[in-house]
């Protein structure tokens, strides 16, 4: 009465056998470096050099080569840049408590607590 169908249904999941795939702590690590990249832009900006070369130092361990650098300067004001770098700074440090990366993690907080200090204390924010 009815036919069969002789063909695969358009709805059906392609095959992923052929696309390559990352595990759990690939992804974390890729995510990791993208939060610090994005840390270490604004803290470029805010001309704090020594806490840049130490997120740097963290990416080029996760990438296994070193950062870009910020090439640029926005004019952005400082308090604006220090809540940015604040945000950050939570983002890396959740994903890195996920993957429990010890170094990354104290060194998130490390900079919550910088950014949080100089948006307490006016005469700190702009202070390289």
């Amino acid at each position: 009465m009815y036919e069969p169908i002789r063909t695969k249904s358009v709805h059906a999941l392609a095959d992923t056998a052929d696309f390559p795939h990352r595990s759990r702590e690939e992804e974390l690590n890729i995510q990791l470096a993208g939060h610090l990249s994005a840390l270490l832009a604004v803290t470029d900006e805010l001309g704090l050099d020594e806490a840049a070369e130490s997120i740097a130092g963290q990416i080029a361990r996760l990438r296994g080569a070193p950062p870009a650098r910020h090439a640029g300067l926005t004019g952005a004001d400082p308090a604006a840049l220090h809540r940015r770098a604040l945000a950050l700074a939570g983002r890396a440090l959740v994903v890195a408590a996920s993957r429990a990366d010890t170094a990354a993690a104290i060194l998130s907080a490390e900079r919550m607590d910088a950014h949080t200090a100089a948006l307490h204390e006016p005469h700190l924010v702009g202070a390289h």
